[in-house]
């Protein structure tokens, strides 16, 4: 389950964090202190991500060991993704009906867990707010990028995503997942696309007998 956890996500390189407790008091105390400006670039990230609905793009994946891998992902806002991976990998991730369901088609196994309990999940809401129920633990504007790490303010120790925008114009470009063992897992988006559709069947949840 650890391999597949870190399925999608930023290095350790680009978000240092702070030890994760399971509690709301933490995600208090680590919430990050922003300039006005900073502010600002946090209404910017909020509003960018509103506007995203369907993105169509190439990737490349960096798991926790380093290795690499590579494919095609389809993002549908609100709640659906869906990796692809290039062979030789078995790999399959979609995300739909308020989960993430992993299929490795080489021995068949499907495991799934709800989306609320994963980072990614985060990327998928409908209405993402940087607020609340969401904790700012981190931000940067550096060398034209824009850096957001955020948690869950109430269960910061299920981990962290890091949310990577080209500042010019605001796209997300890449992100890191920070899983609940500190494992950081990088995707970085390639050659996007903004389909006005994309067909249902891409999100069909696969089951064990696909």
């Amino acid at each position: 389950m650890k391999h597949k956890l870190g399925m999608l996500g930023l290095t350790a390189t680009l978000v240092a964090m702070s030890p994760l407790a399971a509690h709301v008091s933490w995600a208090q105390a680590h919430r990050v202190s922003l300039s006005p400006a900073d502010e600002g670039w946090i209404s910017r990230v909020q509003g960018a991500l509103g506007a995203t609905h369907i993105v169509k793009a190439r990737f490349q994946q960096i798991a926790p060991d380093g290795r690499r891998t590579t494919g095609t992902a389809y993002l549908s806002r609100p709640g659906r993704m869906r990796f692809e991976y290039d062979k030789p990998s078995p790999l399959l991730l979609i995300a739909n009906d308020g989960k993430i369901v992993y299929q490795d088609r080489d021995i068949g196994q499907v495991t799934s867990l709800p989306l609320e309990r994963t980072p990614l999940g985060l990327l998928l809401r409908a209405d993402l707010r940087l607020s609340g129920d969401v904790t700012v633990t981190g931000f940067e504007h550096r060398d034209g990028q824009v850096f957001v790490t955020l948690v869950r303010t109430a269960t910061p120790s299920e981990g962290s995503l890091t949310l990577i925008f080209n500042e010019q114009p605001l796209v997300l470009r890449a992100w890191v997942v920070r899983d609940a063992q500190g494992q950081d897992t990088q995707v970085d988006l390639f050659n996007q696309e903004t389909p006005a559709t994309v067909p249902d069947s891409l999100f069909a949840l696969p089951r064990d007998d696909d």
